[in-house]
């Protein structure tokens, strides 16, 4: 079992950063993807940031050029530095992992962006 622990989330005034941290630990095998995902009230949940273990990164097009996946592999902790937040990155983060046995999920982080 693959246990997730995000941090990093809160509010943030329009135009503010904020850094999410996903720390993975347990019975972790061979990761090949770790990313992040958002969902708002009453949306499905969509792709925010994913890197794979061959170091291809995907962004959803909304966050392109203020948002920036990294990865400390020595860690397995991944990491969303968001940057010129604007209103409607307000959601709730999930970090999300998979490996050669299936794919995890994190609880979830609240960002909520607002003056």
């Amino acid at each position: 079992q693959v246990q997730l622990v995000e941090s990093g989330g809160g509010l943030v005034q329009p135009g503010g950063s904020l850094r999410l941290s996903c720390a993975a630990s347990g019975s972790i095998f061979s990761i090949y993807f770790m990313g992040w995902y958002r969902q708002a009230p009453g949306k499905q949940r969509d792709l925010v940031a994913g890197m794979t273990s061959g170091g291809n990164i995907n962004y959803a097009d909304s966050v392109k050029g203020r948002f920036t996946i990294s990865r400390n592999n020595a860690k397995n902790t991944v990491y969303l530095q968001m940057n010129s937040l604007k209103p409607e990155d307000t959601a709730a983060y999930y970090c999300h992992v998979r490996d050669s046995l299936g794919g995890y999920w994190g609880q979830g982080t609240q960002v909520t962006v607002s003056s």
